[in-house]
């Protein structure tokens, strides 16, 4: 094929690029809640994503990645004229990653998976025809807009209010932590379990299912609820500090399962989300190399490893602004909080997964954050930020599709 090293070389580039926006965005997302909430520090949260992102994205991102994003268009009619694919999922990683630069600055919490596919149906319909697009795909997607944040919601509310009434408003709050919190634990080892289970192992070629995930799920919880008495039995518990706020022994546990948390999250978000980037940067790899359409081409650890640096960079450099915008802005979180969110988002991905409901990570965690501020009262949270979050969600598939598409023929006119 023309041009085969320079479209592998720009698709390495882009798909960096839409890796870095990953990292900026949606890493930042899923480590907003432990840092709003101070149970880790900004550095404490880019280190663990720095190695469990890394891992997630390298282990469990996939060594057989359809190539054609989720089936979002049909590339049947393009055997002849490959190079049009490769035009347009360069053309799709480009727009997709200035899209993502632009809410990362803006501090705006979107989805990559959104992202991406928005940029893919911008492409197809001015490269292909209308009729390449899945709409019934598309219509899932946007139906996931209002289900996953809603469940989310819902969940975090149900949980938080739990913690309310078996914790926080009862006569010692502390000996009621120590005693409760262990339970928690092991609903936090299952359901992270769980997603990487549904997430993420399918990927290495482990598919792990039915009855068979849960026990492995349940013996994890078990493990997982064995190292948090650990890690709360060495805590030094003070008087003196529950002076100024009563809850500051209680928020201590919390505090350790937050770490917890957010080294799994980060492994799930890592094995899942990177596909985003390293999707269509393999379909075009796949196509370069063999100068034809392949719906499954195996990945080359290479590319893996575009995707781990990506995100880890992306985070460091510019994830700030969006981990204000979940961590501080909506509502204010504490550990006890955050745990909820977490927990929350953690099981709505694996509710959704488990039924084939398209799921967008940074939907569910913002919806998690709003359910918990409810559960104070509405006038808990600020109201104008979440306005402008749910704005840039819907934009997020016109803006991606609108781009692609002029950056599509952009890229014809130069190869052409």
């Amino acid at each position: 094929m023309d041009f085969g090293t320079t479209y592998i070389v720009l698709a390495v580039i882009f798909g960096l690029f839409m890796a870095w926006g990953i990292g900026a965005n949606d890493v930042a997302n899923a480590m907003a809640t432990s840092v709003g909430s101070k149970a880790i520090t900004i550095k404490q949260a880019i280190l663990i994503a720095a190695v469990f992102e890394f891992a997630g994205a390298v282990l469990a991102g996939g060594q057989v990645t359809s190539t054609i994003r989720k089936g979002i268009i049909d590339v049947s009619g393009l055997g002849a004229t490959p190079e049009i694919l490769v035009m347009g999922m360069l053309a799709a990683l480009l727009a997709a990653g200035t899209w993502l630069l632009v809410a990362s600055h803006k501090g705006w919490p979107v989805s990559t998976t959104h992202s991406i596919v928005g940029s893919i149906v911008g492409f197809a319909i001015v490269g292909i025809g209308m009729d390449a697009v899945q709409w019934g795909k598309v219509g899932t997607i946007v139906i996931s807009w209002v289900t996953s944040p809603l469940i989310a919601a819902i969940l975090s509310f149900l949980i938080f209010r739990s913690v309310q009434k078996l914790i926080l408003e009862t006569e010692s709050p502390l000996e009621n932590a120590k005693k409760y919190v262990p339970i928690y634990i092991f609903f936090v080892g299952f359901m992270l379990a769980m997603v990487t289970m549904v997430k993420g192992l399918k990927h290495i070629g482990l598919n792990v299912e039915g009855l068979d995930a849960v026990y492995i799920a349940a013996v994890v919880g078990v493990l997982v609820m064995l190292l948090g008495q650990y890690l709360i039995q060495r805590i030094q518990f003070e008087e003196s500090e529950n002076k100024n706020f009563h809850y500051a022994s209680v928020e201590k546990i919390f505090s350790v399962l937050m770490l917890l948390t957010a080294c799994a999250m980060a492994f799930a978000h890592g094995s899942n989300d990177v596909a985003n980037a390293i999707g269509p940067l393999a379909a075009v790899a796949s196509i370069v190399e063999t100068g034809q359409l392949s719906q499954k081409s195996p990945l080359p650890i290479w590319i893996l490893l575009v995707g781990g640096v990506g995100i880890v960079l992306g985070l460091a450099m510019y994830g700030r602004k969006v981990i204000e915008t979940v961590g501080t802005k909506i509502t204010e979180l504490t550990p006890s909080r955050g745990f909820c969110c977490e927990v929350s988002a953690a099981t709505t991905v694996v509710i959704a997964s488990g039924v084939g409901l398209p799921i967008s990570t940074t939907h569910t965690l913002v919806g998690a954050v709003l359910g918990v501020g409810m559960a104070r009262g509405i006038n808990a949270l600020n109201l104008s930020v979440v306005r402008g979050i749910f704005m840039s969600w819907v934009i997020t598939l016109p803006i991606g599709a609108g781009l692609a598409i002029i950056f599509f023929f952009i890229l014809n006119a130069i190869f052409t």
